[in-house]
């Protein structure tokens, strides 16, 4: 011990741990000791208890006390500790028995295929029988003595050789017989055997479960053997489905449920699909009744099944109930309708499937029954989105083709899909729209559909909501895809297109005003959608343009108007309102930017000359702004005008002197915007940039090579007018006093320094922007340091540039990944001080004025 202790001790020396963890660690090391001394005391009383007991020292010593929750050192082989535990007996004998059955039954197998022909038929039948007999009466005695697992096991070999009894039968006795018939007969005897053999054994689990698999085979292998057509295996699939239904439903035990359950489904589902093909290939209507007749077999089937059944395999077979019960009304009726009008059909049965939702077929099954009218309706909109889709992404071709004309073959030329097999999707609008309707109702007389609804379905406020919003997406669509679905003309389709965005935007502005914000938003996105939509489609044609960017237009401005009341109402803002309010005034900008910067194409004017027409509408813009000051709107449309402006400057950047007009008349656009305080921090240095951006344009155009002879003029007074700012205002910002008045010169300069093979005009800008760097650090003039050291910088760059490039070019090239290496080295393991020089350097930019 004292041993154990010094090592322990010296470990701590040479490696301390944590306080926190060295305390638990002496706990635990006390806790042991304590432990192993309560062990040797009980030892010493018992040896002393022994040693004054006269007679041989032959008693056992008792055991010791034993914690689980501390193992003292050396305690794996301590006598006191408890042995590992004794492995579940049940367990090993469950093994056992398995791999004896599995033996058994091997033995069987291989005597019966390989040694038959050894032995006698006397010898042949006595052993077979003297084995089966002895297989299903041991059993009977094993439960008596309670081994019932291995009753279990002796039953299991049991079912095997009866059926090798089955197949020795067969081969001995009737060899003529025919092999699917006699199969078929055999495994009809083995079932009734085995239910009757479970039912008299009622200790045993495996009889009746593998009676009813075995169950699924006889009607199935007389059909094949009797070579029957389709119907007549999903007649007899679907007669087994009945069995297995009425077994799942009043069967004992939960292994027989489960056993008929997984033959419902196998036999059923294989029954119904069968059923389905043929139908859907019937020539007529006589011919699709008999796969009708079977499809609402397998209705009835299932929905009585449905009625007894747990609450999820009730909705489940509620829905295949509903299914099945459309596929064989919708496939007798199909059979003597044209192709396009094969899903409207299925969808009006689909629809007349809600009326039995309040049959007396109980609440689960009901909700199956529900289901089923939900999934037609969705693959029946399945069936509608290819037209959709060519709807909404067709006009994107007009891109290449702007101007050129209305396109031939009308709106569905115009979309570029001709190629489509219209006649077939003519039926696609028809289909939204009714599934439209039926939502739209529903919506509409909400409280109704939840007292008819009430016993199957327990729909939350959230529901109604997405049904308007579903309703809305789905009767836009399906109006959307009327003009190419009727091959309408391109003028009726943009006209149509049009009036659906405007009906779209009064069902949002009517909703957010009655407060059904769910149905508003959907039909604000959609208008929004549809919007774009006909935007493009008119591209192709020039009075469209205007036609439709003028009605975009009114509209959106219209919209932005008239939901002002719903966003500053007595109940506060409504974000909802707001949004939709701020995305109709940013598209009513840009709608009317296009027909402005259309008006220069048809004017027949140069894309440099047509710009500044376009800034006609950030004057608005900007005009727009001071009057909705203080609105959610403002900035976002004072933002989508300042897009609008910097589209007319990429527009004018092709002629130089354009620009710079262009340029100025944005700056005072700026200039104006900077009057209002509240944007005057960000618009007054945009308005100075564009100002001397200007002035620099203007100078390059005129070829100017000195531009210091036109800068400096303005430099000096605009410094002195700064000097005299910051004299009588300390704290004003030395950007605001000295920083155009420098940037005016050195920028332009820089640029001349640059492009100047010469060394004297690099030479005197460095000197000058050596001078502004020194004189901002000694004056703590933020402006004056960071435009003179960065104007420095660049100058150095531009004369050293040739001698870098030369020491570079002559290095070996392992030299530049070599000194990166190094750089990033040290600047790694100075890392933590490099960045408190950087925020030292911050700090000390941030103070400066």
């Amino acid at each position: 011990m004292s041993e154990r202790m010094t090592a322990a001790t010296l470990a701590f020396m040479e490696h301390l741990p944590p306080p926190a963890e060295e305390l638990a660690l002496l706990d635990r090391e006390l806790a042991g000791l304590d432990l192993r001394r309560s062990q040797l005391l009980h030892r010493r009383a018992w040896l002393v208890t022994a040693l004054q007991t006269p007679g041989p020292l032959t008693v056992t010593p008792p055991t010791p006390p034993f914690s689980p929750a501390v193992r003292p050192w050396g305690a794996s082989t301590a006598p006191g500790w408890a042995p590992a535990p004794p492995a579940r007996t049940g367990s090993a004998q469950n093994v056992l028995l398995v791999l004896g059955g599995l033996l058994l039954t091997v033995a069987a197998i291989a005597f019966t295929l390989v040694s038959w022909g050894h032995m006698g038929i006397s010898g042949r039948s006595a052993v077979l029988a003297t084995v089966t007999l002895a297989a299903l009466a041991a059993p009977a005695v094993l439960l008596r003595r309670g081994l019932s697992s291995t009753a279990e096991a002796l039953g299991a070999l049991a079912y095997v050789l009866m059926v090798l009894d089955a197949y020795a039968l067969h081969e001995v006795a009737l060899p003529g017989a025919g092999g699917l018939g006699f199969a078929a007969t055999a495994s009809a005897v083995l079932a009734v055997l085995w239910t009757a053999y479970g039912l008299l054994l009622g200790g045993l689990r495996l009889p009746l479960p593998a009676a009813v698999l075995v169950a699924q085979l006889p009607l199935l292998l007389w059909a094949w053997a009797e070579g029957a057509g389709a119907l007549v295996f999903a007649g007899v699939l679907l007669a087994t489905a009945a069995m297995d239904c009425v077994i799942a439903v009043w069967g004992k035990g939960v292994a027989v449920r489960v056993a008929a359950c997984a033959g419902l489904c196998a036999t059923g589902g294989a029954g119904l699909l069968v059923a389905l093909v043929e139908s859907l290939s019937a020539d007529g209507p006589a011919d699709a009744v008999a796969p009708g007749a079977l499809l609402l077999a397998g209705s009835v089937i299932a929905l009585s099944g449905a009625r007894r059944a747990p609450s999820g395999a009730a909705v489940a077979g509620g829905l295949v109930a509903g299914l099945s019960a459309v596929a064989a009304t919708g496939s007798v009726v199909v059979a003597g309708v044209s192709g396009s009008w094969v899903v409207p059909v299925y969808l009006l049965c689909g629809g007349a499937l809600l009326a039995g939702v309040r049959a007396p077929v109980g609440r689960p099954a009901g909700q199956g029954l529900a289901w089923a009218s939900g999934v037609v309706a969705a693959g029946s909109v399945l069936f509608a989105l290819p037209p959709v889709a060519v709807s909404l992404v067709g006009p994107v071709s007009q891109l290449g083709r702007v101007w050129e004309g209305a396109p031939q073959g009308g709106a569905r030329g115009a979309l570029g899909a001709t190629g489509l097999p219209w006649p077939e999707l003519t039926t696609a609008p028809l289909v939204l729209l009714a599934v439209a309707a039926v939502l739209a109702v529903a919506y509409r007389w909400w409280e109704g559909v939840l007292r008819s609804a009430g016993q199957v379905f327990r729909l939350g406020p959230s529901a109604r909501g997405a049904v308007g919003a579903a309703a809305a997406v789905l009767g836009w669509t399906g109006l959307a895809v009327l003009p190419a679905a009727l091959d309408l003309s391109y003028a009726m389709a943009v006209a149509v297109q049009s009036v659906l965005v405007a009906a779209l935007f009064a069902v949002a502005v009517g909703g957010l005003r009655r407060g059904m914000k769910g149905v508003a938003l959907t039909a604000s996105v959609c208008g929004a959608v549809g919007a774009v939509g006909v935007a493009l489609l008119s591209l192709a044609s020039e009075p469209a343009v205007y036609a439709v960017f003028g009605a975009l237009l009114v509209l959106f401005t219209a919209a932005a108007v008239a939901l002002d009341t719903c966003v500053a109402g007595a109940s506060g803002r409504d974000r909802v309102a707001a949004a939709v309010q701020t995305v109709a005034a940013c598209a009513a900008v840009v709608c009317a930017a296009v027909p402005a910067g259309a008006c220069g194409a048809s004017l027949g004017l140069a894309a440099h000359r047509a710009a500044p027409l376009l800034l006609a509408v950030p004057v608005v813009t900007v005009l727009l702004g001071a009057t909705l000051q203080g609105r959610a709107m403002a900035l976002p449309v004072e933002l989508t005008g300042g897009a609008v402006a910097a589209t007319a400057v990429v527009m004018a950047a092709g002629d130089l002197p354009f620009l710079a007009l262009v340029l100025s008349l944005c700056g005072v656009l700026a200039a104006g915007t900077a009057l209002r305080p509240e944007r005057r921090p960000v618009a007054g240095y945009l308005a100075t940039a564009l100002f001397v951006l200007a002035a620099w344009v203007r100078l390059s155009a005129s070829g100017v090579s000195s531009p210091e002879a036109y800068t400096l003029p303005v430099t000096v007074p605009a410094l002195v007018i700064g000097g005299l700012r910051r004299r009588r205002d300390a704290a004003a910002s030395s950007w605001t006093a000295y920083g155009a008045g420098l940037a005016v010169t050195l920028v332009p300069a820089l640029v001349a320094a640059w492009a100047d093979p010469q060394w004297l005009r690099p030479l005197l800008l460095g000197a000058a922007a050596l001078v502004i760097t020194l004189l901002g650090a000694r004056s703590r003039l933020q402006a004056l340091l960071v435009l003179g050291g960065a104007v420095l910088a660049l100058d150095a760059l531009h004369e050293l540039a040739p001698y870098v490039v030369q020491v570079v070019g002559a290095m070996p090239r392992w030299v530049a990944p070599a000194l990166a290496g190094v750089l990033l080295l040290a600047v790694g393991a100075t890392y933590e001080r490099r960045l408190r020089d950087a925020r030292r350097l911050r700090d000390a930019l941030g103070r400066m004025r």
